[in-house]
């Protein structure tokens, strides 16, 4: 099969960084930068008109001495008036794809938006796509490469990003580099001159290393073209949307960004939900929804059991519980029986279950298997983890630690909350049910031995009850649409 224009973006034999410069602090150098430190497989080119070396590798005077053949996209980081001859050379090279980071044009006035018309006339008159411009670049982890003109380089993971702001890409991708749940694709569409953030997004929808998808965007254009791509989108994964310019000076901010027409919200909102895709008000929203829906299998049901190593942490999710579309379904009465048997008499023997600090070492464990797998559960909320590794940590940095031995003591605190990070998942895996972990630890402590061990097994770790609940509220939502849409086209 003939590769597509998104292929030949985000897996290219090999790749030309056209305006390298020896300036630390100029794009041409960081694109550079990042090309060879992400460690891209294929041949790297980057032209400057001087020739120097630069990180070790030759530059050639232009685009036209790239070999024929050898490179299938081009990274531009040169003024806008230039862009127009490297595209033409880029052809003649055999290179079918170019992302343009360069600014100047719609988003400068009327001049730059004539100048963006002509470069996608050209583009297509030469059976190019370009990405941009305007743009900062873009990432695929599957080919190791980093073809951006910024720093954050996140792991591989299963979550794909595009965005009309270069800077909210960076922000969704340094989330997922705290979090241990990773990026496979993202980009900044930029001024989506020829291809936008649909676009895109149609194409992770099939790639096989991309479970659930986040988007920013700030004008859709065409409205129903924009809906029917979602619609068609979110038919195969779970899409996150995050709109800017919802009020009039975050439109007026928008048209000056990207050049982006608004739209009116409560349309957009109500497209969206018709569309499938879920809409967060925030950035920390929509990564938490993503994360969820990359990690965590879609509930069958509302019925929710909070389960809690103390009671501030389940009060709190149960107001939330209550403020969503999910239930907190009254304990079972053959579940509390088999609790009971777990703790002292002391604990809650309701939804929320309070342990009230009443387990022993193997109790969070047997709890969360115990809810997780009865018949009357659709979904847990795990909180109170990293409790004990925190109090390790505490003892590790005291004037005792070594006087005292404790040693020990800290190993097992450690353990058991690795442990507990363990159990929420397997249980999760066995039941396929979600399992949506949360505590404060994840971000003030993310070495803790709870979050880290949920990390390094690729699940993500919330940092509160409240956004826990909020991410499994989506998962629920998205899972009832999706079975009335598919059952509609039966």
């Amino acid at each position: 099969m003939s590769p597509t224009p998104f292929d030949l973006l985000f897996n290219p034999r090999g790749i030309v960084v056209a305006g390298a410069s020896t300036h630390p602090g100029k794009f041409g150098f960081v694109a550079l930068h990042n090309v060879l430190a992400g460690g891209f497989d294929g041949p790297v080119f980057a032209t400057n008109p001087e020739q120097p070396t630069i990180l070790g590798l030759d530059t050639l005077a232009s685009v036209e001495q790239v070999p024929a053949g050898a490179a299938d996209m081009v990274l531009v980081c040169t003024p806008p008036q230039t862009c127009a001859d490297i595209l033409r050379s880029a052809a003649s090279r055999g290179i079918g794809a170019a992302f343009i980071a360069s600014g100047g044009f719609r988003e400068a006035g009327a001049e730059g938006a004539r100048a963006e018309e002509e470069l996608v006339d050209l583009a297509r008159s030469l059976g190019m796509t370009v990405a941009g411009p305007n743009g900062q670049g873009l990432i695929s982890t599957p080919a190791k490469l980093a073809a951006q003109i910024v720093a954050p380089v996140p792991p591989p993971g299963p979550i794909a990003v595009a965005s009309q702001s270069g800077n909210l890409v960076s922000a969704l991708m340094n989330y997922a580099a705290h979090s241990g749940v990773g990026i496979s694709r993202a980009v900044s569409a930029g001024n989506a001159a020829m291809v936008g953030v649909v676009d895109y997004l149609g194409w992770f929808a099939g790639d096989p290393h991309t479970k659930a998808m986040a988007a920013y965007v700030e004008g859709v254009g065409d409205g129903r073209q924009f809906a029917a791509a979602i619609r068609k989108v979110s038919e195969a994964k779970p899409v996150v949307l995050v709109k800017g310019g919802t009020t009039p000076r975050g439109a007026k901010a928008a048209a000056s960004h990207t050049g982006a027409l608004a739209t009116d919200d409560r349309v957009f909102d109500g497209m969206v939900r018709q569309s499938g895709a879920v809409r967060a008000a925030t950035i920390e929203e929509a990564f938490d929804a993503v994360a969820a829906f990359a990690t965590q299998p879609l509930p069958a049901g509302p019925r929710t059991v909070v389960l809690s190593s103390a009671g501030g942490w389940g009060v709190i999710a149960a107001d939330a519980v209550s403020k969503s579309s999910l239930e907190l379904v009254p304990l079972p009465a053959d579940l509390e029986a088999a609790i009971d048997r777990l703790v002292p008499p002391r604990w809650s023997r309701h939804n929320p279950i309070d342990l009230a600090g009443g387990e022993s070492r193997d109790t969070i464990p047997e709890a969360i298997h115990l809810v997780a797998e009865h018949r009357e559960v659709d979904a847990v909320v795990y909180l109170g983890m990293g409790i004990q590794a925190n109090t390790a940590s505490h003892l590790r940095s005291g004037p005792y630690f070594h006087s005292a031995e404790l040693a020990r003591i800290c190993e097992y605190h450690e353990r058991q909350d690795s442990r507990f990070a363990t159990a929420a998942a397997e249980a999760s895996a066995q039941t396929g049910k979600p399992i949506l972990a949360a505590t404060e630890l994840a971000v003030t402590q993310p070495g803790n031995s709870g979050p880290a061990a949920m990390a390094a097994g690729n699940r993500y770790c919330f940092p509160s009850a409240d956004r826990a609940v909020r991410a499994l509220h989506h998962l629920w939502w998205y899972a009832q649409w999706r079975k009335r849409h598919l059952r509609a086209k039966a």
